[in-house]
């Protein structure tokens, strides 16, 4: 289940990439996301509302491909 306020769409081609991965995992500073067992990204669902909106994933992967999606404001993206 997605969270209250905040979700993240990771697109395919970053999800199923070991690298970036390790980059998101590194980069989130509330744990939203880890390495899964495949290497990819899982995101940390638990964690999803704890975003505070740092941008430092979107930073961290090729523009367009990591989604934050405030679910308090009809879906607006970063």
């Amino acid at each position: 289940m997605p969270g209250l306020f905040i979700d993240v769409e990771v697109a395919p081609e970053v999800a199923s990439d070991p690298a970036y991965a390790a980059r998101l995992e590194e980069v989130c500073p509330v744990d939203i996301y880890a390495v899964g067992p495949d290497g990819g990204v899982t995101v940390v669902e638990e964690n999803l509302d704890e975003c505070v909106l740092c941008r430092l994933c979107l930073d961290a992967t090729p523009e367009g491909t990591v989604r934050v999606k405030k679910l308090y404001e009809d879906g607006a993206t970063l």
